[in-house]
């Protein structure tokens, strides 16, 4: 069995433009050997060529696309920077490719380390309608400047810095013109609203300035046990899959097993991805009577399939920590259209084991995985217990000599995360581009979000629902179109590269 990868939660640090450099081709004069201007440049290109899932279908990608190494030097040579490349070899397929120009940050991000104030929130329509947004605060993280301000779900923001939020869509959803970007800087002031009962956005005349600071947020937002008719329900909120966050993950289901729970809600609504190890172990948590038996698979393209292309089974340790396993049959899933990549992993490959029951919404539909490209052409390394290959340009873990970042090219921190294969699940399945349709929808609601774990919240109180029969009374209330929130953007979206499903080798345990 080769050695479980990682996956990883779309959108990048860098998100790459859809133009090509508007600069004139540059021609070489006869004979004139042409110099790349660019190293990162050619790393881009070398890079995708070797590892891209779709490098057969992008004529400039192919094999034979260049005549001569000048007729290549000067093609690279046509474009002022990597990203303007790397969009321009972009199949028309990928929605989940990134670039970054820094790895140091996307190593963090990995590690579930980034930038914030605390505010989780989505971006939505207020009830007037027109191209206008509000955000909606979702949860806030601990120890962050909006927990220290006491920020807390449900509140709504109209204007950023005294501006008004707006966002103009083209027919399918996709934004094409917005001042977002005010949410971009590291710090700002957030303009808080109220929704009147004539269903208005008033201002309150509260006014916040909030800070970004660097912080490792703890992924299990709740972990508790609910009764209801008898019933001992776990209730799980987990809201990433970083990388080195197993043994606490392992150790929440424990505390779940001890209470001898008969059924689990776990919620993924606003889970972007992480790490597709921690996924195959939460799977095998979930369960405990498959332990050996194939959870699924990837394949990736003609060049590297036979080496990399890998399956993933049920386990049963954490190196030498043995999992907690609850041996369920039965699964309650919370997601939205906001559940994506290793989120999705749970609850597609578990399908042909146990009967998953999807509550919410349609989830993002990231089926692909993705790699960890620098630039280092000459190292060296292989999946554990296999012998050494030349692997240019993929980030090996220590275990496997750890070349990638001392043997860097020093001129430049580039580095790539392209989808490099595509995952399965047991029974073959893994085409669900479009998201994993749910079997009870409902979406949140402005002024009826409830309060996260606790009976109240409505897609919660419908998830128990289903396990006991007893509706709730969240659930009755006649609710206005114009208060159900119909996501435009949000946090979850708008962090460096979350989303990505990745298989990556940096920290491979």
């Amino acid at each position: 069995m080769k050695k479980p990868l990682y996956l990883l939660l779309s959108i990048s640090i860098f998100i790459t433009s859809c133009k090509k450099n508007d600069d004139q081709p540059v021609t070489p004069e006869e004979n004139e050997d042409v110099v790349i201007e660019n190293e990162a440049n050619d790393f881009t290109w070398k890079a995708m060529n070797s590892f891209y899932i779709w490098q057969d279908e992008v004529i400039e990608l192919d094999e034979d696309r260049f005549a001569d190494e000048n007729d290549y030097n000067t093609f690279l040579n046509n474009f002022s920077a990597p990203n303007i490349l790397f969009s321009s070899i972009l199949s028309p397929k990928d929605r989940f490719s990134a670039i970054v120009d820094d790895y140091d940050l996307l190593f963090n991000f990995l590690s579930g380390v980034f930038k914030t104030n605390g505010v989780e929130y989505v971006l939505t329509r207020p009830p007037e309608g027109g191209n206008r947004i509000v955000g909606v605060v979702r949860y806030v993280v601990a120890g962050s400047d909006a927990a220290e301000n006491n920020i807390k779900r449900g509140d709504i923001f109209y204007a950023v810095n005294g501006t008004e939020l707006f966002a103009e869509t083209d027919s399918d959803g996709f934004i094409t013109s917005s001042n977002l970007d005010l949410l971009d800087p590291d710090t700002f002031t957030l303009n808080f609203a109220e929704i009147t009962e004539e269903n208005l956005t008033v201002p309150n005349d509260v006014n916040i300035e909030l800070t970004k600071a660097e912080i490792t947020e703890n992924p299990i937002l709740v972990s508790k046990t609910l009764e209801v008719n008898g019933i001992k329900i776990g209730y799980l909120m987990y809201n990433s899959f970083p990388f080195g966050s197993d043994i606490e993950l392992n150790n929440a289901i424990g505390a779940l097993k001890n209470e001898n729970i008969d059924e689990l809600i776990l919620d993924l609504r606003y889970n972007g991805g992480g790490s597709g190890q921690t996924a195959q172990r939460l799977c095998s948590m979930i369960t405990g009577q498959f332990t050996g038996e194939l959870l699924g698979k990837d394949t990736w393209n003609s060049k590297w399939d036979e080496i990399f292309g890998s399956e993933d089974y049920f386990v049963d340790k954490i190196d030498e920590t043995p999992l907690n396993h609850l041996n369920l049959d039965k699964l309650y899933v919370i997601a939205t259209d906001d559940t994506a990549s290793a989120s999705e992993y749970v609850m597609n490959n578990l399908t042909p084991y146990i009967e998953v029951i999807h509550i919410g919404d349609v989830t993002v539909g990231k089926n692909q995985l993705s790699v960890t490209l620098l630039d280092n052409e000459t190292q060296d390394g292989g999946p554990v217990g296999q012998p050494n290959l030349e692997l240019p340009y993929i980030a090996l873990s220590e275990e496997l000599g750890f070349t990638t970042l001392e043997d860097a090219n020093p001129n430049h921190k580039y580095a790539l995360q392209p989808i490099v294969g595509l995952a399965e699940n047991s029974a073959g399945f893994g085409e669900f581009t479009d998201g994993l349709q749910p079997d009870y929808f409902l979406t949140e609601v402005l002024g009826n979000l409830g309060q996260l774990g606790e009976q109240g919240e409505p897609l919660l109180d419908l998830a128990i629902e289903k396990i006991t029969g007893t509706s709730s009374k969240s659930l009755k209330a006649p609710i206005s179109e114009k208060l159900k929130i119909k996501t435009i953007s949000s946090s979850s979206r708008r962090k460096p590269l979350n989303g990505i499903l990745h298989k990556g080798f940096i920290g491979i345990q």
